[in-house]
């Protein structure tokens, strides 16, 4: 098998969760005692909030892309980037390497476009949200994308910085998801994209009447599947 590097910590809730789930993908594709051969680099998490807030972008591409280069120095074949937010500075990082970048944007959309879906709902960080970086990647596959309003998106931005990525699981949080995902279907989404690693920590399929994508999930079996080749 080929080895995945990780670029983690934003947050480690969710880095804990790409690390499960890639080892279930490989151990339930090739049996036996098969586990995925990794190497991951974790950040301190209040680093990158803190360049993200402040629009230290350029900061934070330079030390994403020095540690993608470090990682395929060490002897990773490809790099995955776990998280949504950060994939804003996606270009800056494949630029610097010379192995696959797995974008977990195209994975996404890849896996909506096969169910047949056109018009999404999206969930995540303000950034994945309000800005271009993502919506147009998924445009880029065909895709429709609908935001949660101003007040919407608001409290779904705090609830991952102030409650998931410090691991608190609250159910009035889980019902304001729902509320959020229940007005993007009645304008018409007909999926929903949980856009942000650690949503699936709150909500899933039983939360919405519509198919949700968990793009933690996803993006963790399109690095096994690469591992695997």
């Amino acid at each position: 098998m080929r080895t995945i590097g990780l670029i983690g910590g934003m947050s480690w809730e969710s880095t804990a969760l790409y690390y499960k789930l890639i080892n279930e993908r490989v151990r339930d594709r090739k049996g036996k005692l098969h586990s995925a051969p990794l190497l991951m680099y974790s950040y301190d998490f209040q680093d990158i909030k803190e360049m993200q807030y402040a629009g230290r972008w350029a900061e934070a591409a330079a030390s994403l892309a020095d540690v993608a280069q470090r990682l395929e120095r060490a002897g990773a074949a490809a790099i995955v980037l776990c998280t949504n937010t950060m994939h804003k500075l996606a270009p800056d990082i494949a630029a610097r390497l010379t192995i696959p970048f797995i974008h977990l944007g195209d994975a996404t959309a890849q896996r909506i476009r096969a169910r047949g879906y056109r018009r999404v709902g999206l969930l995540g960080t303000k950034f994945t949200m309000e800005e271009d970086f993502y919506i147009d990647r998924l445009r880029a596959h065909d895709l429709d994308v609908l935001i949660p309003s101003a007040d919407e998106r608001a409290d779904v931005n705090r609830i991952i910085y102030d409650e998931l990525c410090l691991g608190v699981v609250a159910d009035a949080s889980r019902r304001r998801y729902q509320e959020v995902m229940a007005a993007l279907v009645g304008r018409g989404a007909d999926c929903i994209i949980l856009g942000c690693t650690e949503i699936t920590m709150l909500v899933g399929a039983a939360d919405t009447s519509v198919e949700t994508f968990d793009t933690t999930a996803i993006h963790a079996e399109a690095a096994a599947d690469f591992a695997i080749g």
